[in-house]
């Protein structure tokens, strides 16, 4: 079980803050659509989503040759409500994330 401090190391890196509110915004979210979307090299995506997911933070599953990426929903109450608050906190960047969505090409289906 993931400790606060370890949790807010994790949201302290402004690029994991960034997937972290992509992942709340699609719930479940490939690495080729973080990298088009933060354009950031898919390694550098991999190794922050890697610590994300050695605290417990995000889930991956292996759909064919893509790794898709979903909030852990067995994380602690408190953690869970200050990922509700990160999600709630900026509706203008959530509402043009999503219009951003649909001109992502889908690439990894």
């Amino acid at each position: 079980m993931i400790n606060q401090v370890d949790f807010f190391k994790c949201l302290s890196d402004q690029t994991r803050f960034n997937i972290l509110k992509l992942v709340l915004n699609k719930q479940n979210i490939c690495v080729c659509e973080l990298t088009e979307q933060l354009e950031l090299s898919q390694p550098k995506i991999s190794r922050h989503l890697a610590l994300l997911r050695t605290h417990g933070i995000l889930l991956d599953a292996r759909q064919g040759q893509w790794v898709y990426y979903s909030v852990n929903p067995d994380l602690p109450n408190w953690a869970v409500e200050v990922l509700k608050t990160i999600a709630n906190q900026d509706e203008n960047l959530v509402n043009q994330s999503s219009s951003q969505f649909s001109s992502i090409s889908t690439y990894c289906e």
